[in-house]
């Protein structure tokens, strides 16, 4: 590693503490107790399958909740790396001054503004055409809602971790019910019906690239929409327009690049990944694209699936291209309304 770990781990602690005392009680009290189930098993290094002893992590979200009634009002503190100090924000530049050490750093604004941070051992680096990949592994800093992948400029960054997390709860969440559909089909060609932890392992390495591949896709949208998109989704003030915002770059992210992607690969790593992907495809996402759900059920039965899938990807690049244009053109009040009514704009 490097000299004064322990200052950045510290530092990396610290400002992630403070974005939770502002902002992880921002969502229903159901994600809130997850999300603070698995940040309790995530800190005190619990393996997957193992439940939480229920009445100490009570206590433990106690402490932390009195904690971040005390920081709430902090402000975040500077990143130390090799005797210098880094704005926490300035990703790159503490990357950078990382560069040899195995590290890897992350900061950013997520949904409705949150800001979120992380440090973590750097797994594997690799150029994606224009892009600079980093996978990380073990984590030593991060904030209760890890998020899976994200892109900082040219660089992506996968967290392996976070994704792991992320599909054991939707995996724990799966096997209540047991339901017909794409993430019972994903999860038992992986063989989560056979060996539940063993699968997700493997459907953790499986589903990188899928991550990667949207993140690319993020790229593409962003070249699209032009640079007047980030600073439009930064100065919306309500969540409605935010989500819708979100919801249409989304699709046009992974009808340019995610699904077509998906479908180039061989045939079974495609068919396993595509029913990862369309497990995730929910929210306003589906609201707008009801076509792609109908291009995905009829793909399944017969010959032509991925040209029908591929068809259905043509139409959404063209839909939520124009689409995010005249957003762009848009208040927020009128953003708004179109989101309380998401059929009056869907393909």
């Amino acid at each position: 590693m490097i000299a004064g770990m322990a200052a950045l781990v510290n530092a990396v602690q610290t400002n992630c503490d403070i974005a939770d005392a502002r902002h992880a009680r921002d969502v229903s009290l159901c994600t809130y107790l997850l999300g603070m189930r698995e940040f309790y098993r995530w800190e005190h290094e619990l393996p997957y399958g193992v439940s939480p002893p229920r009445d100490a992590v009570g206590r433990w979200i106690a402490e932390r909740e009195t904690r971040w009634d005390l920081i709430v009002d902090e402000e975040f503190v500077v990143v130390p790396v090799a005797g210098r100090e880094f704005d926490p924000f300035a990703a790159q530049q503490v990357n950078a001054a990382l560069a040899g050490s195995g590290l890897v750093y992350g900061a950013g604004l997520g949904r409705f503004h949150k800001p979120h941070f992380f440090l973590g051992r750097l797994a594997r680096e690799e150029q994606r055409g224009d892009a600079r990949l980093l996978v990380c592994g073990c984590e030593y800093a991060r904030d209760v809602s890890a998020i899976p992948a994200a892109s900082q400029g040219a660089t992506l960054i996968v967290r392996r971790e976070a994704l792991r997390q992320w599909l054991w709860e939707k995996a724990e969440g799966w096997n209540l019910k047991q339901q017909d559909g794409a993430l019972k089909s994903a999860l038992v060609s992986y063989g989560f019906d056979v060996d539940p932890q063993a699968a997700i392992e493997r459907m953790t390495d499986g589903e990188i690239e899928t991550l990667v591949l949207h993140e690319e896709g993020e790229i593409a949208a962003g070249r699209l929409l032009g640079s007047d998109w980030a600073p439009k989704l930064g100065s919306f003030t309500g969540k409605r327009a935010e989500l819708l915002a979100r919801a249409v770059r989304d699709n046009l992210a992974d009808c340019l690049v995610t699904l077509p992607g998906l479908l180039q690969r061989g045939a079974a790593d495609s068919l396993d990944s595509l029913h990862f992907w369309f497990s995730t495809f929910d929210g306003m996402r589906r609201e707008m694209f009801p076509s792609l759900v109908t291009a995905y059920a009829e793909s399944a039965v017969g010959a032509g699936g991925a040209a029908i899938l591929l068809d259905a990807a043509a139409a959404g690049r063209a839909h939520f291209a124009a689409l995010g244009r005249r957003l762009l053109e848009m208040d927020e009040a009128g953003i708004d309304a179109l989101s309380r009514e998401p059929a009056t704009i869907a393909l």
